[in-house]
């Protein structure tokens, strides 16, 4: 028995002394300084949600009444768990898996589940860096390619003649789209070579670690706020951008009844700050242990929520502009039409104006005759802003005819996407940060495999799997990517992580205290244990009912279950596989027990 105790002790020796000299590696890697770290966890936080889909929801939702819910979800969800987020990296010292296994072996899944959702949403995202990127080289050429229809097909040139030549060139042109997702089609080259690009740029940020993206933010995180302002200086000049911000700050009351609208805010707060994609996590673990991680969490918050809606100011004075252009073509040809049909009028119509539109307008309504030769056609400036914006195509359709109505349309157009390509590539740090930092902690690359290898051969295999975004059938793809794992499996990780450190490991006021210099206050309490919980919960069981299924095929619709369920079934597995360890090995130890004491019994007969 004492040599089996001693061998047994000289194992446990062996296990704690690699961990030490883990936690000494990890204590090793630090960020250069403060601002790289906040610039880091801003970049990663603010991406292109924050500039087509928060200006999109406010369109949708009423304008400035989507402000409340979003703000709502942002104190009783986004702060609280963004503050928690960081604490735990910070005061655990790990990543994402090795933090959950710290705090209760049964929560190792959040870990494995995040990594899941983190690489799911890399694969897609960085298609859309290529649709950027493509745009972002077309956007040096005179004239732009989407301004025209293309001259030397006839066949295309018929195509185009149907639609607009914007969309014309994002349909088929970038996307080469077809009819259905079960129409695969072919590999569209040029797409290709972007996501190429796209990978081989993200690879190169990440080849020394944190040390080499901590350089990279300093321009990914900060460009964006440099075109913004440029962009807002001259928005705010054109003509009907004033109409644009009326439209954007008035506030439709009745939609808040909506559950959707408090659905979409919530997520759009867990997408936006990047919660439970477990890059927060693996970026404050390299921090001091001492760092004020609420203060951070504070600053990030404020400055991701103002930079949404610093960006929607921007986006709806160009909007606004845009439509106030339609709205004015709109009456021109109008007044055009009438003119050519009417022959002799009875009164003098010039050639365009908001004046001699409601002249014709009143005419047309007094005199049955001409109606119904000509139909009244309303040229009203709250339906072209309502027409504004639609997910995706608020970048590469409507910002896109925008700019085009702009003088020098080269030159915002390649800020416009440089800006996009900024912002997406600095999500995209935290992103594979949450694929990497999991794959280190559960030792699945051998030790003499350097780390620009395996890093390098990750971004491989991802970007091969990302190739079904670059098929002719890729939007559709994107869309069901975007759909069923950037929503319900982050909320479900969401309420794990908050339920697991509030009512499993009891994060202490000590942990905080050690951090800070003080004890969280009864609003972070609160927040924790009951408003943040219960708020996950009710926005899950107002989304499962809200979800729509698209008319897909039988296999499509079974591969956006699984899409969903997959990366949060590590949850109750891992929880699982511990339970049934842990009794295996108590009935292991009472085995063991009662057989020494039946032998000494023996002995001693």
């Amino acid at each position: 028995i004492d040599l089996e105790e001693l061998f047994l002790g000289n194992i446990l020796n062996i296990v704690k002394q690699m961990e030490l000299e883990e936690q000494d590696e990890q204590k090793e890697v630090k960020w250069d300084n403060k601002f790289q770290y906040l610039l880091t966890i801003i970049g990663f936080a603010v991406g292109l949600g924050n500039i087509w889909r928060f200006p999109f929801l406010c369109q949708t939702y009423g304008g400035g009444a989507f402000l409340i819910p979003y703000l709502i979800a942002l104190v009783t969800e986004g702060l609280p768990l963004l503050y928690l987020e960081l604490a735990i990296g910070q005061r655990i010292r790990k990543g994402t898996i090795g933090s959950w296994r710290e705090i209760s072996p049964l929560l190792g899944g959040i870990g494995i589940s995040s990594m899941l959702v983190s690489f799911l949403i890399a694969l897609f995202y960085t298609c859309v860096l290529a649709w950027v990127l493509w745009y972002f080289y077309n956007s040096f050429k005179i004239p732009l390619p989407w301004s025209q229809c293309p001259a030397n097909d006839t066949k295309l040139m018929a195509e185009c003649l149907k639609s607009t030549p914007v969309n014309f060139f994002w349909y088929r042109e970038t996307l080469n789209i077809t009819p259905d997702i079960e129409t695969s089609g072919s590999l569209q080259w040029w797409l290709v070579v972007c996501l190429a690009c796209n990978w081989s740029l993200i690879y190169i940020c990440f080849i020394r670690g944190i040390k080499s993206i901590g350089k990279a933010v300093y321009v990914t995180t900060t460009l964006p706020y440099v075109v913004l302002t440029i962009f807002l200086c001259h928005g705010l000049t054109l003509p009907g951008a004033i109409d644009g911000l009326l439209y954007l700050f008035t506030p439709d009351w009745q939609i808040m009844k909506n559950p959707q609208v408090w659905l979409d805010a919530a997520t759009q707060i867990f997408f936006s700050l990047s919660l439970a994609f477990g890059g927060l996590i693996a970026f404050s673990s390299y921090n001091n242990e001492h760092n004020n991680c609420e203060k951070d969490a504070l600053i990030v918050g404020i400055i991701n929520s103002a930079t949404s809606l610093y960006a929607s100011i921007a986006v709806f004075a160009v909007l606004g502009f845009k439509a106030n252009n339609d709205l004015q073509n709109c009456q021109t040809e109008y007044v055009a039409k009438f003119k050519e049909m009417s022959g002799q009028l009875d009164f003098t119509i010039s050639d365009e104006g908001p004046l001699n539109y409601s002249l014709l307008v009143e005419y047309v309504k007094t005199n049955p005759a001409v109606n119904s030769m000509l139909s009244l056609r309303e040229c009203n400036l709250n339906t072209f802003l309502d027409q504004s914006a639609s997910g995706t195509g608020l970048a590469f359709i409507m910002f896109t005819q925008a700019v085009l109505e702009m003088p020098y349309p080269q030159v915002w157009a390649v800020l416009f996407f440089l800006m996009l390509l900024s912002l997406g590539l600095s999500s995209m740090f935290g992103t594979l940060e949450g694929v990497l930092n999991p794959i280190r902690e559960l030792n699945i690359v051998p030790k003499w495999l350097p780390v620009e290898v395996w890093t390098g051969l990750v971004c491989l295999a991802a970007f091969l799997i990302s190739l079904i975004f670059t098929m002719g059938s890729g939007n559709y793809w994107v869309e069901v990517f975007n759909t069923y794992v950037g929503s319900i499996p982050l909320l479900i990780i969401a309420f794990f992580e908050v339920v697991g450190v509030a009512y499993v490991h009891r994060m202490k006021n000590d942990d905080i205290f050690f951090m800070t210099g003080k004890k969280p206050s009864l609003y972070w309490r609160i927040c924790w244990t009951i408003v943040s919980p219960l708020m996950l919960i009710s926005v899950l069981i107002e989304l499962f009912p809200q979800t729509q299924v698209k008319p897909y095929p039988g296999w499509v619709v079974a591969i956006s279950v699984l899409l969903c369920a997959l990366p949060v079934s590590a949850i109750p597995l891992v929880a699982l596989y511990h339970s049934f360890k842990k009794t295996s090995s108590r009935l292991n130890i009472n085995t063991y027990r009662v057989s020494m004491e039946n032998s000494v019994q023996e002995d001693q007969q």
